[in-house]
Formats: C-alpha cells, structure tokens, sequence
C-alpha cells in the first residue's frame, strides 16, 4: 500500500515561500562573514574603492602581519582571555548556587528574594551612580572593574532556577538529606553533576558576554595596559575613521597620499582584527552547542 503523503497546490507554494526566505536569511547571514573574511585579505585599495564586494581581490595577509606585530593587540588578546576566564568563573560561582536556593520551596522568603532580583531588571541607578559606586570602592583602573559590576546577570538566574525546579527530582534531594547531606554537599555532590547543560548555558552566555565587553572598560579604565581587545578593536577603528577624514580633508600632496595608504592599511586591520576576535567564540561554541539547545528549552519551559 503506498503511503506516500500527496502534496496539494497550496502544500508546494507555501513550501517554495518557505524555502525562498531561507534562502534569503542565509545570503543575509553569510554575506556579511564572506566580506569580512574576503576584506581581510585583500589589497586596500581594492577594498578602499569597493571593487572587493565579495570574494577577494589582490591576495594579501599585510593586515594579519601588521596584526600579530602589534603588542597592543596581543595584550589586549591576553586580557580579554583573563577577563572571560575570570568573569565566568565569578558569574558562575553567584549564579549557580542562588538559583539553586530560589529553587528550593523550602527556603523562608524566596519569592521576596526573587522580587528583589526582578525589580533589579526594570530599575537600575544608572550610569553616574554606578561610576561613583566602582571608584568608592577602589575598582576604577583594576581588573575588578571588568568582572564584579555584572557578577550576576538577573536573567540568567531566573534560567537557572527554572532548570532546578523542573529537573531536579525532589525525590533525589530527600534521599539525599536522609542520607546525611548537608545542603552544601548536596549541591556540590549531586545537583551540580546533573546540572551540565544548565553550566555549559550559563557559561556560554556569560562567556560571550564578557568576550565581547567594552563598554565598562571604556568606563572604568584609563590604563591601556589593562584594556581588552574589544576597546583594542574600536581604538582602530576610531583611528581608521580620523585617518581617513584627515586624507580627505585639505591635506595635498605626499601628506595626502600617505595618510590614504594608512586609511586603507587600516581597512584591512579592521576587518583582520574582527576575524581574530571572533575566532575562540566561534571554536567553543560547536562543543556547548549540544549542552546550550538543551539548557535553555527547559530552562525556559516554565517561569
């Protein structure tokens, strides 16, 4: 008996119209990395003039050389490395337990606990208040300025406690605490060994969220030494946008010429850089993905 299923009419359109706009999403979404990557090595001035708009033009690793010379860069690289490392550890060390608390029916006053965090969403002291909390605090040009402001990200513990409530048999706690554990080994012992997607989740967001920070830098540090390879990245950027300015400007002559062949120097650097930063986030996150669709479904089934 053939039980192949027989598409009408209106089954093909709505097919073709589903497949047309995936299309579509995928060339919105590839065309911006295949620039990246195809400007990176490129000649400039291929770039510069916008004969380069898709693959590449005058093959040429200049900007990924004047990159790995650069000590800026490497530093920078170095301390966004420590400040994701760091940061998610932190993250992890606050949201972890607390979740797990709010999680728990019987701890006294957790729906006002969990109000407390939820109002934190909607109202915040803002930016001025916040800067002269850091500096009172003795944080302003410190590494502790970029991993202690956003230790707990509200979100992401409300994730969290959602995890616990739904996952966590309750059965397995009372067995637990029949057997003698107390709520700290409990946590460490069983909750955490079966908590991996939830862990793996928590800290690809918080990873990614700090990997990509520049903001409180900007705000918090004057040091470049300290600075992270994103405030790095808009530093050139910035230059790149003056430089080219300057060539455009009344500038004549060689002057013009040398500060043009810098604007595009700086062209390619841009987009080497941006390559760079991506790249660890982009080799991490294949071996969370499994973990991550996991997480965040049940995460998120229920409030």
């Amino acid at each position: 008996m053939n039980s192949a299923i027989i598409e009408t009419k209106t089954d093909k359109i709505f097919k073709a119209i589903n497949y047309t706009f995936l299309l579509l999403a995928m060339v919105i979404v590839l065309y911006p990395l295949i620039y990246i990557i195809s400007a990176s090595v490129s000649d400039p001035s291929a770039v510069n003039s916008g004969e380069m708009w898709l693959l590449p033009k005058g093959f040429t690793l200049a900007g990924y050389e004047l990159i790995f010379q650069n000590d800026l860069i490497w530093k920078g690289y170095l301390n966004t490395i420590f400040y994701t490392v760091l940061g998610t550890s932190i993250n992890l060390l606050f949201t972890l337990p607390a979740a797990y608390a709010l999680s728990r029916k019987d701890l006294v006053g957790r729906n006002i606990f969990m109000g407390i965090f939820v109002f934190t969403m909607f109202f915040g002291g803002g930016l001025i208040p916040s800067y002269l909390l850091i500096k009172s605090l003795g944080l302003i040009d410190t590494i502790w300025a970029m991993v202690l402001p956003n230790a707990v990200a509200v979100w992401n513990l409300i994730v969290a406690r959602v995890f616990f409530q739904v996952t966590i048999p309750k059965e397995l706690e009372e067995a637990a605490e029949i057997d003698g554990c107390t709520n700290m080994k409990l946590f460490i012992k069983v909750i955490l060994p079966l908590s991996t997607p939830i862990i793996a989740v928590m800290a690809l967001f918080y990873g990614v969220g700090h990997w990509n920070g520049y903001f409180n830098a900007l705000i918090y540090l004057s040091d470049k030494e300290l600075y992270p390879l994103q405030l790095v990245l808009r530093e050139i950027l910035v230059l790149q946008s003056m430089t080219a300015d300057m060539a455009g400007g009344a500038i004549s002559g060689s002057v013009a010429e040398a500060q043009n062949s810098k604007a595009e120097l700086a062209q390619i650097i841009k987009y080497g850089v941006m390559i760079v930063s991506t790249l660890p986030i982009i080799i991490v996150y294949p071996f969370l993905q499994r973990y991550f669709v996991k997480g965040v479904m049940i995460g998120s089934v229920k409030g």
